[in-house]
């Protein structure tokens, strides 16, 4: 019996906060926008398509991406409203399959090998599901569609934005070996100019490399690269993935430079970051508190204890990894609490986006 040809969509919505945004208020719609931040001070969460023309992107400071566009709109992000249609989209795939597996509020894997209406073709459902979010939710969404995840995540980015792309099991070789190194899922910056050091720049130059030599230059990630240049990624789609880390940060305005400001802040932070443990339904065992100076310049300090942290002693910690912080003086512009190691043994936690504060 021939092994069953697995059919793996991924569903990318396009800008997704941004787009929300531009839907709901009509003036800002094919303008440069930007999420988060403000000209002054913050992080920009999401940008438009017509941002991304002069270069914003997201995670980039909003000072830089002011400098880069003058004319961009900044707006506070509404998480309520990006839940909202993040349901309504999650509802259009289980109209399709329960195998679905969410990444964040804007994307997600679905196994179509057996779906609810018995439609042969993977692209056919990929079709299907992109009119009906259009259609329920005025946003557009790119799909990838391949016969495992590397791939079905690759090719929901190759036509962005309203993409859809399909990669074979007959075109997967040519097209990987063709693929920059940059382009790999799971290959970020600092791999990529490891890559580049040893003579690796497209999928061809990778596959050229023995399994060996990657697990020696890149550790365990060796063995994941030696197989997905070769179309190999046998991860299943989970729909009840565990959390791995819950975290909330803010960035200020003005630099905080006194240590009551910093306590008070990291006060609140905890109980931002508490609110939504609670919600999510596990606990972690670690707590890293992460400070970002007036320079730029980060650090962090973490705790793991041996039991999944309370409520109270997410707070105590909080405070307590504070005294290990230098140069408070010199100015704060970030605070961030993140939780991780959650307790394994509850199999109903959710992986989903970790949301934080932009201001």
């Amino acid at each position: 019996m021939s092994e069953i040809i697995r059919k793996i969509l991924h569903i990318d919505m396009d800008a997704f906060y941004a787009s929300v945004e531009q839907r709901d208020n009509p003036e800002l719609r094919g303008k440069p926008l930007a999420v988060g931040g403000s000209r002054h001070r913050g992080v920009v969460a999401a940008a438009s398509y017509e941002a991304r023309q002069y270069g914003v992107k997201s995670a980039m400071p909003s000072s830089l991406a002011y400098r880069k566009c003058p004319h961009i709109i900044f707006v506070k992000p509404r998480f309520d409203a990006y839940k909202e249609a993040s349901k309504q989209i999650r509802e259009v795939f289980e109209e399709y399959t329960d195998l679905v597996e969410p990444l964040s509020l804007d994307e997600a894997y679905l196994d179509v090998t057996e779906n609810k209406f018995d439609i042969e073709f993977a692209m056919d459902v990929a079709t299907e599901i992109k009119q009906k979010i259009k259609a329920k939710t005025d946003l557009t969404a790119s799909a990838g569609i391949s016969y495992n995840k590397f791939l079905a995540k690759i090719a929901s980015d190759y036509n962005k934005p309203d993409g859809f792309y399909v990669i074979t099991p007959k075109m997967a070789g040519s097209f990987i070996e063709a693929l920059p190194i940059e382009k790999f899922f799971g290959v970020g910056k600092v791999t990529a100019k490891k890559m580049h050091s040893k003579g690796i720049f497209r999928g061809t130059d990778l596959k050229n490399k023995t399994e060996h030599q990657l697990k020696r230059w890149f550790g365990k990630s060796g063995k994941y690269y030696f197989n997905i240049v070769r179309g190999i990624d046998n991860r299943a789609v989970n729909p009840h993935r565990i959390r791995k880390s819950l975290g909330a940060e803010r960035t200020y305005e003005f630099d905080i430079s006194t240590k009551e400001a910093m306590v008070a802040n990291i006060e609140h932070i905890a109980d931002i970051l508490i609110k939504r443990v609670e919600k999510s339904g596990g606990a972690g065992k670690s707590l890293t508190l992460k400070i970002k100076y007036g320079d730029f310049q980060q650090i962090t300090r973490s705790k793991t204890i041996a039991d999944p942290l309370t409520n109270l002693q997410i707070k105590s910690i909080g405070l307590e990894l504070l005294e290990l912080i230098p140069n408070i003086g010199k100015g704060i512009r970030l605070i961030g609490l993140q939780t991780a190691n959650f307790d394994q043994d509850n199999k109903d936690v959710f992986l989903g986006q970790l949301e934080f504060d932009f201001d």
